[in-house]
């Protein structure tokens, strides 16, 4: 990770986002009605795991599952505003969850789906507008959340967001990392792509136009 020198209090960044944003919200692609008679099989997902780089360390994925834990962001995380946490962790059942994650030179990369018929997922549109750019905290860790633009599939409502986070460590410095992650809400799941990189690192990074990618490449997968 990138550790730079001594740096203000966490809370300054947390404050700092409070500025108007000028630059106008980024588009989420809206549902569509679909053409795709495929119904979503969560075990599907291992199948993209082929779409990693080559030398890539792959294992399932343990435990809570959430764009929020993918980012780093450990139990107790909040957000502001704060019906934002819904974008970063949505409540779900961890029973009805599934996926894997890579790790390699270009960073670590999560896919995940969970949902279910009787566990449905889904999205309230009005969040879009609340929360074009929000804030997100637990312990010494915060980090600024930005809705960009998410590809469009067919069928799906799909929502990206940019995330940098900084963490303070012992000493004053600090730990950076950024990530992308692309949500797709697809009948009564929600598919998520998540690519965390290091932005001190040597090598080049996997980034948003791969996130991008894989976000489609996996909710077609799962349609099988």
């Amino acid at each position: 990770m990138c550790r730079c020198g001594p740096v203000l209090a966490v809370a300054v960044l947390v404050a700092g986002t409070a500025c108007t944003d000028p630059r106008p919200p980024p588009t989420s692609s809206p549902t569509t009605t679909s053409t795709v008679s495929s119904q979503v099989n969560p075990a599907r997902i291992s199948r993209v795991r082929s779409e990693l780089p080559a030398g890539y360390e792959v294992a399932d994925v343990i435990g809570p599952a959430s764009p929020a834990a993918f980012w780093g962001f450990g139990p107790g995380w909040r957000t502001e505003p704060p019906q934002c946490s819904t974008l970063a962790g949505p409540a779900t059942d961890d029973s009805t969850t599934r996926g894997w994650s890579g790790s390699g030179p270009g960073g670590i990369v999560h896919a995940a789906v969970t949902g279910s018929p009787t566990s449905p997922v889904t999205l309230d549109p009005v969040l879009l507008g609340d929360c074009g750019q929000w804030t997100v905290t637990s312990g010494n860790t915060a980090g600024i959340v930005s809705l960009i633009d998410a590809p469009v599939i067919d069928g799906a409502t799909t929502v990206g967001m940019d995330t940098q986070a900084k963490t303070v460590v012992e000493g004053g410095t600090e730990t950076l990392s950024a990530a992308y992650t692309f949500s797709a809400y697809v009948d009564d799941y929600l598919v998520f792509v998540t690519v965390v990189t290091d932005p001190g690192s040597p090598n080049p990074p996997l980034g948003r136009e791969f996130a991008a990618d894989l976000i489609v490449k996996t909710v077609s997968a799962l349609r099988g």
